[in-house]
């Protein structure tokens, strides 16, 4: 059987930007006027940083977040104005660059007060920032007893710099919010404290995707949000009460189809035997390119609305179908996730059945997928 000619054959990650743009418009709506800070780290959560940002950079009100300078710096590259946070812990050697490129650092640090102060003092200038807190994550961030200190230690030639201050939280996605409502009022406190050194400031933010739809009291004045944009829920203890739809729909080719008999042994360590005379699809997508391996136990594609099981392991570069009486026609392509006119498969499903997240998968999608973007 012969391929069709001009098509592109092998792992497709579709990207509808009018989606994306319907999410926003979804997400604003939940949070009123606020200003809304959008995470496009890692490479847009595997929908590309850049398309992201150009679809959606001229919405009211919306910033842009990520998590490392090399991230920034590919936006502005890009033509990108919105203002760009830096999530990662500050470099000194990326100081200069920041202030010449109006990227926002992140302060977690008082070696980082130092080091903006340093700065300034060879300058007469230095970048915008934001004070990072740590109210339980545990992770970048100054400890909640030594915000006098912090505020102190912010002298008059570097709090005019100043732009936000912001904390992250550890269960905002969980059934159980009690850990998530202790952290806040810890920030609330430290926000408050800051009216005691006549510090003020212009943006104040500490919700994420799960903070959007279970803590309403989390937004103030500024929003930020990751894993909604792009469609799917940040845990299985979230319910969409929004109305997103997934941006991205990853596909793969059937490259080859045979019938076999009962009982035979299909990819590696044989575990999958045909039950009866079927039809086995080859598809060339593998876990090389982010399909997810452990999916093989209870997983399935869809192809033209019905779902179809995956037979055996799955390969770096491949994997197989069970099409049963099905004779699938090579060359086009099988659902894996997201969803399209005949049927769709929820990345939460996948996930949620291989012990991951939806932050993962989506993440891992690479290799030899070709991005394809609608409605730019």
């Amino acid at each position: 059987m012969n391929i069709k000619k001009n098509k592109i054959i092998g792992p497709k990650a579709y990207i509808d930007l009018d989606v994306c743009r319907s999410n926003l418009s979804a997400i604003k709506k939940r949070i009123g006027g606020r200003k809304l800070l959008c995470v496009i780290k890692a490479n847009g959560y595997g929908h590309g940083a850049v398309q992201i940002a150009k679809a959606i950079e001229n919405f009211k009100n919306v910033q842009f977040a990520v998590f490392s300078f090399e991230e920034a710096l590919e936006l502005r590259n890009s033509n990108i104005q919105n203002d760009i946070l830096v999530f990662s812990r500050m470099q000194s050697q990326y100081i200069k660059l920041a202030y010449e490129n109006n990227i926002t650092l992140n302060i977690s640090a008082i070696e980082d007060i130092e080091e903006i102060n340093s700065y300034f003092l060879l300058n007469g200038s230095c970048p915008r920032y934001h004070l990072k807190f740590d109210t339980g994550m545990t992770r970048l961030g100054f400890d909640l007893t030594d915000a006098s200190m912090i505020y102190g230690n912010l002298n008059k030639n570097i709090v005019k710099y100043l732009e936000g201050v912001y904390t992250h939280f550890a269960t905002a996605d969980e059934g159980n919010l009690s850990y998530a409502i202790r952290q806040l009022n810890n920030f609330k406190k430290v926000v408050e404290k800051a009216d005691e050194y006549g510090i003020k400031f212009k943006n104040i933010h500490c919700s994420n995707s799960g903070a959007i739809i279970n803590i309403k009291d989390s937004y103030f004045n500024m929003v930020r949000v990751g894993m909604l944009l792009y469609g799917a829920l940040p845990s299985n203890e979230v319910k969409d009460n929004i109305g997103i739809k997934p941006v991205m729909s990853f596909y793969g080719s059937i490259v080859n189809v045979r019938k076999v008999k009962k009982g035979t042994h299909i990819s590696y360590g044989g575990v999958y035997k045909s039950t009866s005379e079927t039809n086995i699809g080859v598809i060339q997508t593998g876990f090389a390119d982010g399909f997810p391996r452990p999916w093989y136990n209870d997983g399935y594609v869809n192809y033209k609305g019905k779902n179809y099981k995956i037979a055996g392991r799955v390969c770096m570069d491949q994997l197989m179908i069970d099409f049963g009486k099905t004779i699938p026609i090579v060359g086009e392509d099988v659902l894996f996730f997201g969803e399209n006119e005949f049927g769709k498969i929820k990345v939460e499903t996948i996930a949620e059945n291989i012990n991951s997240t939806a932050y993962v998968l989506l993440t891992s999608i690479g290799g030899r997928t070709k991005y394809i973007y609608v409605n730019q």
